[in-house]
């Protein structure tokens, strides 16, 4: 088996065991990327610095350190800030910055052994459902290149998915770790928000935003988790005071009983019947393996796309106010006065997407409209949480659809950016509830395109959330297939 078929798992025992070298695993997947750059999937590398990492994590390995994640190469969705690489969140307006400091995030899985390969294309400050909003150049999903690969993580799904990567790290805002596990294949989690530091993550909207992990497995997505979270209340004020946890302790633990709850409004009108058969599939398995279904109501399903495109907007042109080309990021050439330099750098650097959701965002909140929009849309996302919590009485875990299509052609929803809008529709609930989710590969739907499950558990159940997938990817294999010529 080559090394890049290696889960992470596999490949920290190889490299603890000294099979292999941190350096040689480096310089395989750095060729890899380099191999298929036509997927779009990095918009930086260095050579340099990841080879000097991996050999520090070779020296370590020598000394007799067993850290689990050793020697393991990842690459960073480019919202984290990283020290070494640029950090462009995806945009021109931060073309070429170099940050002076480490996300958390990125310095804990450092601190952890973990070797950077580089930095992963995603959609502009993290907003779409395709990564075709990034400013440099769309993502392609390696099982069919003419299809997007979601976002705004694709760049990171892409990179897993096509062996680019063992491992890497994504956001999820209102569904950009899910739905590109589901539409590339693969296995991703967001945790419970808080749980990972925000701490040097570009921000979007800041009650949404959360660090995750994207894998093969459950069990490398639990390997990268337990070193991803922990408080941070020094630098993250919205860091949940929850210890760091090791989520493979509970990997195997029996299921038999578990109470899977099946939302009815996860199931009518507008999910495929592709998808709809990959799901369905995938409960009855989880019956097999000792699970009940149950199923339970979310009534508000329908009102979290409209309450999350006013929120996540008017947070984001609070966050994107301070990119106005005075301390740092683009500054436009040419300018009459300050005002018109303001104008300018903004209308020059954002892409329609960004300005579209800074234009919603701005004028939810202006005088006269704060009430109507942005407060009723605060109290249905209360109520949308209170709809979980009315559901989790009834079950253990939810699951459902990612996605209610299968990935579409790039370009499809060019002129109808409500079409990528409405496809959030069964991640956005979790999303503003906080809760964590994951995507774990069921099956494929038309044309041979991955379909992805969605699993939704209560606040802090990630090691609940990652027991059930593992036990379902032991009795499948879905999650070892790989893309044609990958």
């Amino acid at each position: 088996m080559t090394l890049h078929d290696l889960t992470v798992a596999e490949l920290a025992a190889k490299l603890s065991s000294k099979e292999v070298s941190a350096v040689e695993t480096a310089r395989h997947f750095l060729a890899r990327a380099k191999a298929h750059e036509s997927l779009g999937a990095y918009l930086a590398t260095n050579e340099d610095v990841t080879l000097s990492q991996a050999r520090a994590a070779d020296e370590r390995i020598a000394a007799g350190d067993k850290a689990a994640l050793l020697g393991v190469p990842m690459a960073h969705k480019d919202i984290f800030v990283t020290q070494d690489f640029p950090s462009t969140a995806g945009s021109k307006m931060l073309e070429g910055y170099r940050s002076p400091f480490d996300a958390t995030v990125v310095s804990k899985l450092a601190a952890a052994g973990v070797v950077t390969l580089g930095k992963l294309n995603c959609d502009e400050f993290a907003m779409g459902s395709s990564n075709e909003n990034s400013a440099f150049h769309p993502v392609k999903n390696p099982w069919d290149t003419s299809r997007i690969p979601g976002g705004s993580s694709g760049g990171s799904a892409v990179a897993v998915a096509a062996r680019l990567a063992p491992a890497t790290t994504g956001t999820d805002t209102g569904g950009s770790i899910r739905q590109p596990a589901s539409f590339c294949g693969i296995t991703g989690i967001k945790p419970t928000y808080g749980r990972a530091s925000r701490y040097g993550m570009i921000a979007f909207a800041s009650s949404l935003d959360q660090a995750g992990p994207l894998a093969r497995t459950a069990e490398d997505c639990a390997l990268l988790l337990s070193a991803m979270c922990g408080p941070d209340p020094d630098r993250d004020s919205t860091s949940l005071d929850v210890p760091a946890e090791d989520f493979t302790k509970s990997l195997n633990e029996s299921i038999e009983g578990l109470r899977i709850g099946v939302p009815k409004e996860f199931f009518g009108e507008g999910l495929s019947n592709d998808v709809r058969s990959a799901i369905d599939a995938a409960l009855a398995q989880y019956v097999k393996l000792g699970a009940k279904l149950v199923e339970v109501s979310l009534p508000r399903t329908e009102l979290a796309i409209p309450v999350y495109y006013i929120i996540a907007p008017a947070e984001a042109s609070s966050n994107l106010s301070r990119f106005d080309g005075v301390k740092f990021g683009h500054r436009a050439k040419q300018y009459a006065d300050l005002l018109d330099m303001y104008r300018k750098t903004r209308a020059e650097a954002f892409g329609d997407e960004v300005k579209r959701r800074i234009m919603i965002g701005t004028y939810v909140l202006s005088h006269g409209y704060y009430d109507a929009y942005y407060l009723q849309a605060q109290k249905i996302r209360r109520m949308i949480a209170d709809d979980f919590q009315q559901a989790f009485k009834q079950c253990d875990l939810i699951a459902g659809p990612v996605a209610p299509t299968v990935a579409w052609k790039l370009g499809e929803h060019g002129n109808d950016p409500l079409a990528d809008y409405l496809a959030d529709i069964f991640t956005l609930p979790g999303s503003l509830a906080g809760l964590p989710g994951m995507s774990i590969p069921c099956g494929f739907g038309a044309d041979h395109m991955p379909v992805g499950l969605q699993l939704l558990g209560n606040y802090c159940t990630e090691s609940k959330l990652l027991n059930a997938a593992h036990r379902f990817q032991q009795a499948t294999d879905f999650h070892l297939r790989k893309p044609e010529g990958f």
